[in-house]
């Protein structure tokens, strides 16, 4: 019995292995008609897919290649004045980190006839206070390091002695901007020597330095610097600290020329803001500082009194005392969208008014306020 059963099992295993090698033969020789299938569906695809997305890679390095251009062409065009380093800062600050008050606001679709970078412009005759241009003169805007010429008035008005030393303290250093300063806490330099810096070269510490130490405090000092606004009749200005890192510190083209004209009767304010430059010993270290207004050194200006301004949220400022045509001046240039647009509408300005006589006489920009 036992050998029938072994018999059974023996059949089958054969008939099974028997089933499987015609399986395999069928597979083998149907294998052919299988690739043939498969390639007959594949080739449609790539057929379909590949032109696709090699014209998406074509796409995309095209779009990469003009960025790379629409870069490299941005500093080319300044190639003849400056250097490489130089072109560079300039693109830059043709993209500002974030949009100014006056972006924001909309002053810059404002037109005017001197196609202007500056939002907001003011010029005026010093002498008879006609206006010679405007444009959104009336805005209320941050005013950046403008701010210190108010500070230099209370300061040269408060006749405080000149050779005192005064110490930079942390107290000094800018928490408002993270703004860096070659004044290390610690230094020694007389009140003379930091309101030359704060005027000439904008040094941030060097301001704050000065309001800390005035009598009171800097909370009486910057309550004068408003009190002495109200007084000259700024009635859109306002002041929160010293030096202008704050855009709460805000005034207008009208009133700041008010404040030019009250800082030009000053001759020690005159004199360091249009200093081209100055040395200062810090220690065993002898700093070189600079003007910020490069036009003090052009011998086609004539400037008695300047300063410059730069925050985000201001823009690029600057307001001058000048002569130009034979007419004392005063100029205010607020929100200007570039590093040199402010010093390039200065000169606008002054080839406008030495060329046209119309223009001189104001006639052609009254309707021109924004």
């Amino acid at each position: 019995m036992r050998d029938i059963l072994l018999l059974g099992t023996l059949l089958t295993d054969l008939i099974f292995v028997t089933q499987l090698r015609m399986l395999f033969v069928s597979l083998r020789n149907a294998l052919p008609s299988l690739k043939t299938a498969v390639l007959l569906l594949v080739i449609p695809c790539l057929v379909i897919f590949v032109p696709q997305v090699q014209a998406k890679q074509k796409s995309q390095a095209n779009g990469q290649k003009k960025i790379a251009i629409a870069v490299k062409s941005k500093p080319v065009a300044a190639k003849s004045r400056t250097g490489p380093r130089a072109r560079r800062a300039v693109a830059l600050a043709e993209v500002p980190a974030k949009a100014s008050f006056g972006q924001l606001a909309g002053l810059h679709s404002a037109s005017d006839p001197l196609d202007l970078r500056s939002s907001v412009a003011l010029v005026v005759d010093q002498d008879t206070q006609e206006v010679l241009f405007r444009k959104n003169d009336q805005a209320i805007l941050p005013i950046a390091s403008l701010t210190k010429l108010m500070t230099g008035l209370v300061m040269a008005e408060a006749k405080l002695p000149l050779h005192e030393m005064i110490t930079i303290s942390q107290e000094d250093v800018d928490t408002e901007k993270g703004s860096t300063s070659r004044l290390a806490v610690g230094t020694h330099l007389s009140r003379g020597d930091l309101l030359h810096l704060a005027l000439m070269s904008s040094e941030n510490r060097a301001a704050h330095a000065l309001g800390r130490t005035f009598p009171g405090g800097l909370n009486a000092f910057v309550y004068r610097m408003n009190e002495r606004a109200q007084s000259l009749g700024m009635r859109d200005t306002r002041y929160v600290e010293p030096t202008g890192l704050s855009s709460r510190n805000q005034s207008s083209a009208n009133d700041l020329a008010l404040l030019v004209g009250a800082a030009y009767k000053e001759s020690m304010l005159r004199e360091l803001s249009t200093s081209h430059g100055r040395e200062v010993d810090v220690g065993r270290r002898t700093l070189q500082y600079n003007n910020t207004n490069r036009l003090v050194k052009n011998p086609d200006w004539e400037i008695g009194l300047q300063k410059t301004g730069y925050i985000s949220e201001a823009g690029q400022c600057l307001v001058m005392q000048t002569k130009v045509a034979g007419r004392k001046l005063i100029m205010v240039f607020l929100d200007s969208a570039g590093k040199l647009s402010r010093i390039g509408d200065a000169e606008r300005v002054r080839k406008w008014l030495e060329t046209s006589p119309i223009s001189r006489a104001g006639a052609s920009t009254r309707s021109h306020n924004g």
